[in-house]
């Protein structure tokens, strides 16, 4: 029998506004959303309002999330940023899983701020411990993402942060398009770590003077369906969640503007056709 796959989108690439979101997961006949914003504003730091009101749009909405992301070790935190802050952001999403059953916060492993490299690795392994310590305390997963930082763009890195963890409580987040935008060969890194991947965004990029610019998936040089391919192949039952980047790119500035919804759902339905193509 041929499994159907399961789609859901990072809500703030559509829309800031919460109503948005929703509304390009609904017109794309979807039901789960991946929160990172709302209202130009990071979900932590919304408070106890913010996630009630959050809680009950999509519960009448009849979503669910799949995942929330955090700014924990991302590109804006490198190394040596005050690690009191990371806790307290990681305790506010901790909230945020229990109320919305979601047992997924995606993290990065920080990028060094002219730390010698055994140092930089040393406080990166001690922090990810601490941080995975304190999230399975209440059953929650945290997923490194092939993105900024120390493990984030090679599979040996990531290899060892998960030997160094040694927790079923950290595992990874494979982005399909990040390996074009940051310099090395994705799929490449991926075949070596497809094993302990437990959830995926989906965008895709060519380079263009030196300079990663996103097109929707399968049109770019990611290898966006091989891999699909593999991680199917591999096991993989999550979902994948679309993060297109045509016009929303946080680390770039760019927020969501009135094209934004369209924009998401026209990436969707590609995403979806791609998804048919695959044998399975």
């Amino acid at each position: 029998m041929r499994r159907e796959l399961s789609f859901a989108g990072i809500g703030d690439e559509a829309g800031a506004r919460l109503a948005a979101q929703v509304g390009a997961i609904r017109r794309l006949g979807w039901r789960q959303l991946e929160l990172r914003s709302v209202d130009g504003r990071a979900i932590a730091d919304l408070g106890l309002d913010g996630l009630r009101r959050v809680e009950t749009a999509i519960s009448d909405a009849g979503l669910e999330v799949v995942c929330l992301d955090s700014r924990i070790g991302n590109w804006a935190r490198p190394i040596t940023e005050p690690f009191a802050r990371e806790l307290h952001e990681l305790d506010e999403l901790l909230d945020w899983c229990l109320a919305l059953d979601t047992r997924f916060i995606r993290i990065m492993s920080y990028p060094n701020a002219d730390l010698p490299e055994d140092e930089w690795r040393r406080r990166v392994l001690d922090r990810v411990r601490r941080l995975v310590d304190r999230a399975a305390e209440v059953d929650v997963v945290l997923l490194h993402e092939n993105c900024s930082g120390w493990a984030g763009s090679s599979a040996e890195r990531a290899l060892e942060l998960l030997a160094a963890v040694d927790s079923p409580y950290l595992r990874l987040l494979y982005d399909t398009g990040n390996g074009v935008a940051h310099g090395y060969a994705g799929h490449d890194l991926l075949a070596e770590v497809v094993e302990h991947v437990e959830h995926v965004h989906v965008k895709d990029a060519v380079v263009v003077d030196g300079e990663a610019r996103f097109r929707l998936p399968g049109q770019g040089e990611a290898r966006v369906a091989d891999s699909l391919r593999l991680l199917l192949e591999c096991g993989y039952r999550g979902a994948f969640s679309l993060e297109p980047h045509l016009t929303t790119v946080p680390h770039q500035g760019k927020v969501a503007g009135d094209t934004a919804a369209d924009a998401f759902v026209a990436a969707g339905r590609e995403l979806e056709r791609l998804g048919v193509e695959i044998p399975r």
